[in-house]
């Protein structure tokens, strides 16, 4: 059985539920790190099982940087409205569009392979796989555009 004060860390650091923390923990042999690891690679399992669900709700995020010259919008799909609407999801979109104002893909291939602005160590690719682990739900980027002046 894993340290409980280690699945509560791991829990707090990922927002995954605290039986698949404590089955990280236990296929790590209690090592933090590697637990880290085995729900990275979870989540990417996850998501491919999860890759052919339709995606029939998602929201349009925006970003406006501060200068008022550049922004983008996205549109962030998943496959119901309970998702759409939850404030993982919510965050996800909001971190992606930002993300597209300040790197400028050229298409959503190259924005799932970028390194995260906020955490260089994370694709966006990453991202919204962990949070396909974490909700349950096909998570995928509908379209995006990015406008400067």
């Amino acid at each position: 059985m894993a340290d409980f004060k280690l699945v509560k860390q791991l829990r707090e650091e990922t927002n995954v539920s605290y039986a698949i923390c404590q089955d990280a923990l236990k296929q790590a042999d209690g090592d933090i790190i590697k637990a880290r690891e085995f729900l990275r690679e979870k989540g990417a399992d996850v998501a491919a099982k999860k890759a052919s669900r339709a995606l029939k709700e998602g929201r349009v995020f925006s970003y406006v940087h501060h200068n008022q010259q550049m922004g983008a919008m996205v549109v962030l799909m998943c496959e119901t409205d309970f998702v759409a609407k939850n404030e993982l999801f919510q965050e996800l979109g909001n971190n992606i569009a930002m993300q597209i104002a300040s790197t400028n893909p050229e298409n959503i291939e190259e924005l799932l392979a970028s390194p995260f602005i906020k955490d260089p160590s994370s694709t966006v690719d990453q991202l919204i796989k962990d949070v396909i682990l974490k909700m349950g739900e096909n998570t995928a980027i509908g379209e995006f555009q990015r406008f400067e002046i």
